[in-house]
């Protein structure tokens, strides 16, 4: 098999002494929370009512913490640090229900679907010095005259224009979508995203830190001059260790492309996985929903939300991994016919046809 191989020592090598410290807080911090978890299930309220309290006061410390952390850098935008109350509040009770246990697949996909709207607002809704583009749409209505309506948009063409959407495979592709209708929707023009597919996984078997992050040459599909000189853009709903971001980018800069820019947006970011990633790769920012504070020893996120790829997709069968264009098709009707220029776009890449 023809791979690329990326070990946690050496996305950990790119962090600083104070990255360290921080994550040494984090950990004791959230060790204090877990102690509280434990005290929820009492069948004493008193206890438990005490409990509650204690979780909500250790939240906000570490809420404020890592909001602490995140005003010194430049690159890591968070949604819920960076908005007024009010859309604090709506990221809040939208990324509950994300977590929540008993949000099965189709609803967990409609507010991943709302999410990447907020994010991008986020990261292209306050452009300074953007002038105004005008829409002109003809409406249902045609009597006494076939009406038409005038909408201003933002002038963001000059942003968008250049993008790429660089799929790191199963969870993302959905995401990814969802990112490349938002720029055709906001391009005066309608660009439709060209997409870049890398198939990337870690070693499950491994812990956190002594994971490996392999790219799978064989089935990753795209055109790597088509990448040069781009704005590359990942949307990846969860980003744990940012190991694989940093695999497919090192990769990519050691076959000598130069993108014009990375950006890389999650609905969940762990704390450590965006500092890996905005230290590992130049002019890379990172836009997050909300960020978690810690990492488990299987390095999944904490408190997360599971899976996101599995929540999306749903499970594969035992012994039957679906190919992309299999968990294409199984979105169903409603999505493909809603992303449609989107899927052109992935099913010309895959089957070679525009290459």
């Amino acid at each position: 098999m023809n791979t690329v191989v990326l070990k946690a020592e050496d996305l950990d090598g790119y962090l600083t002494a104070a990255d360290r410290d921080y994550l040494s807080r984090m950990d004791e911090q959230y060790r204090e929370v877990m102690d509280s978890f434990k005290l929820l299930s009492s069948d004493m309220p008193e206890e438990r009512r005490k409990a509650e309290d204690r979780l909500i006061s250790l939240y906000n410390d570490m809420g404020l913490l890592m909001q602490d952390l995140c005003k010194t850098e430049k690159e890591i935008h968070v949604y819920s640090f960076l908005t007024p109350q009010e859309s604090h509040a709506e990221a809040s009770r939208l990324i509950a229900k994300l977590r929540d246990i008993r949000t099965e697949n189709q609803e967990f996909a409609y507010y991943i679907q709302r999410a990447y709207e907020m994010l991008f607002k986020l990261a292209y809704g306050g452009i300074p010095g953007s002038n105004k583009n005008y829409l002109i749409v003809k409406t249902p209505v045609s009597s006494p005259v076939q009406n038409y309506a005038v909408h201003k948009i933002t002038n963001i063409d000059g942003v968008i224009e250049n993008t790429v959407m660089c799929v790191m495979l199963r969870g993302a592709i959905l995401p990814s979508m969802i990112m490349s209708k938002e720029i055709e929707e906001y391009s005066s023009h309608g660009y439709v995203t060209p997409f870049a597919l890398f198939r990337i996984r870690r070693d499950d078997t491994r812990k956190e830190n002594n994971m490996e992050y392999i790219l799978d040459m064989d089935h990753s599909y795209f055109n790597l001059a088509s990448l040069d000189g781009r704005d590359l853009v990942f949307a990846d709903p969860m980003n744990a260790t940012g190991g694989s971001l940093v695999t497919v980018m090192k990769y990519l800069l050691g076959e000598g492309i130069r993108p014009r820019s990375i950006q890389f947006f999650n609905v969940i970011a762990a704390l450590k996985g965006a500092l890996r990633v905005v230290r590992a790769l130049e002019n890379c920012r990172v836009y997050t929903l909300w960020m978690d504070p810690v990492l488990n020893e299987s390095a999944y996120i904490m408190p997360g939300l599971g899976d996101a790829g599995d929540r999306i997709n749903g499970k594969d069968g035992e012994g039957s991994f679906r190919n992309i264009i299999q968990l294409i098709a199984c979105y169903g009707d409603n999505i493909c016919r809603l992303y449609r220029r989107q899927l052109r776009e992935i099913e010309d890449t895959v089957l070679d046809r525009s290459l």
